[in-house]
């Protein structure tokens, strides 16, 4: 199985049991050397200061003036060995020459090793390594000085290496123990080491998390939506890059680890970081840009460990908006067309039935006259022909509903500017009229009257929609732009003013709302032709 095959948990077992081995052998036999060099140390200062004490006594140098000083000093070389445990203590004379040994037979012959000399001529004491009679050793050798200062002997005191090792080779049987114990518990370590990160990388080994990286990476900066991450501190740790374009930060700049409340001033993710709760569908203004902003934290368990902040700006939804609005405007004329067509249908399909062929032709022509002179007196006073289409839709829609829609006979607009938005006016002039067709529907059909005024004066279009329903209350009149306010039931309500109100100031026009000869709500709408600055 090759190393990428092989499992994360696997993979980490085995590396961290093969590490702490490798470490705690090498602690080991480092133990053991610092140890073995601790007691070659301790030995050889034993075996010195034995040595040093031994040439210090009277006795010893009382014994160098006797004519068999080999008498005197076995005896006390013997007692020295045994008590203290050393191999031997042989004691010389300037030339050498052993008077004690344990060995007897090797007493009167010269001492071996050849490591006397700095004793002897230099009157120096020392611990020395040589090899002598009874094998190598560690040996502390130290001068015998008599009254006059006078060097009279050296006295040599030595423990062989083989015990020295022995004694070495007990404390390696702990030290491999201790070694031992120590790789079993970093196995164990290891072990669970390696399930609890197996555990926190749920369970996905590293070319699995490499790969949702890659993708996580690839869908981020797919979306449109610009899209900001910070940590739990309100550092950024990611920014797509529709996120720096909508903040206007060249590519180049490095948002990753800014404070988030140094990019964005305004933002309230430090808020969303501190209660926990999401923010959907906020309105805001980031560096001069309107903004939807949604707001989420990010949970580990019950731990907000960050939050994600997504935003697009507001001109986009509206653009989306206002196509919706467009199509449903030509799909509700359509409809009213479709619908007005087939009663027609169905009462010429009845006609014909009767044999009533000449009432048929007459319905014809009446239809067709009326459609004609629909048509003809809107492309008179409407020549821009997408302005032109959306009023007889409306006109169509309007006899669907049974109101009469008047167009003002001072109606005429030759062309939109072509630096309109021709879907914001759509906007305008669909909600203003479907709003008075509301407003009528609950009256008598006589009285369902809606008129509408379009009107190009050479420096402003103005937009008249005036209807004979109740009106509004004028102490609404302050809000009625502002919040979603509506005088019918249901909860999605409210919304077309309030749009209204939106395309207008994006069209950099003015609204008002006036009590109307009708009796109802009259909306007075200014949009100047000269152009709109940007901002």
């Amino acid at each position: 199985m090759s190393e990428c095959s092989m499992p994360l948990q696997r993979r980490i077992f085995l590396y961290g049991a093969l590490f702490i081995s490798a470490v705690m052998v090498l602690a080991g036999i480092s133990f053991y050397y610092t140890i073995s060099e601790a007691i070659e140390e301790q030995v050889g200062q034993r075996a010195l200061d034995i040595a040093g004490t031994t040439a210090d006594r009277e006795d010893v140098k009382n014994a160098f003036k006797e004519a068999d000083p080999t008498a005197s000093l076995q005896p006390i070389a013997e007692e020295i060995r045994q008590q203290t445990g050393a191999e031997y203590v042989v004691i010389g004379n300037t030339e050498g020459i052993r008077y004690t040994h344990p060995v007897e037979e090797r007493i009167g012959k010269k001492m071996v090793g050849d490591d006397n000399e700095r004793a002897l001529v230099s009157g120096l004491s020392y611990v020395s390594e040589a090899t002598g009679s009874l094998g190598p050793a560690l040996r502390g050798k130290a001068p015998i000085v008599d009254e006059d200062g006078t060097i009279v002997g050296i006295i040599s005191v030595g423990f062989l290496k083989t015990n020295i090792t022995s004694t070495f080779l007990q404390y390696a049987d702990s030290i491999v123990g201790i070694v031992l114990i120590a790789i079993v518990f970093g196995a164990l370590g290891s072990m669970v080491l390696a399930r609890n990160i197996k555990k926190t990388l749920f369970g996905l080994e590293p070319v699995e998390i490499a790969n949702l990286y890659t993708q996580r990476n690839a869908l981020i900066e797919s979306v449109r939506e610009g899209i900001i991450m910070v940590d739990h501190n309100g550092k950024i740790t990611m920014a797509n890059s529709s996120a720096y374009e909508v903040l206007s930060f060249p590519k180049e700049k490095n948002l990753i680890g800014e404070p988030i409340e140094k990019i964005v001033p305004n933002t309230q993710l430090l808020q969303v970081l501190q209660t926990g709760e999401s923010q959907l569908d906020r309105p805001a203004t980031i560096r001069g840009k309107k903004t939807i902003i949604n707001r989420i934290p990010i949970r580990q368990g019950q731990t907000i460990i960050g939050a994600v902040s997504s935003f697009r700006l507001q001109s986009d939804i509206e653009g989306l908006r206002n196509e919706v609005s467009q199509v449903r405007q030509y799909a509700d004329a359509l409809r009213a067309q479709t619908h007005e067509h087939q009663n027609l249908l169905y009462t010429l399909s009845g006609l014909i039935q009767l044999n009533s062929l000449e009432e048929a032709m007459e319905l014809i022509h009446d239809e067709s006259e009326e459609q004609q002179s629909l048509v003809r007196f809107v492309t008179e006073r409407l020549q821009d022909p997408f302005l032109g289409g959306i009023v007889i839709g409306l006109f169509n829609r309007a006899r669907e509903l049974k109101v009469r829609l008047i167009l003002d006979e001072e109606s005429w607009l030759k062309q939109l500017p072509p630096h309109f938005e021709k879907g914001l006016f759509v906007s305008i002039l669909g909600n203003l009229v479907t709003n008075a067709f509301e407003a009528v529907e609950h009256l008598p059909e006589d009285r369902r009257i809606v008129r509408l005024l379009l009107t190009d004066n050479g420096s402003e279009i103005l937009i008249e929609v005036e209807d004979s329903g109740k009106g509004l209350d004028s102490g609404i009149l302050s809000a009625l732009f502002k919040k979603r306010i509506s005088t019918k039931n249901g909860d999605d309500r409210g919304y077309g003013l309030v749009k209204v109100y939106e395309n207008v100031q994006d069209l950099q026009g003015e609204i008002a709302m006036e009590s109307g000869d009708l009796g109802g709500a009259l909306f007075i709408i200014s949009i100047r032709t000269g152009g709109i600055s940007i901002d």
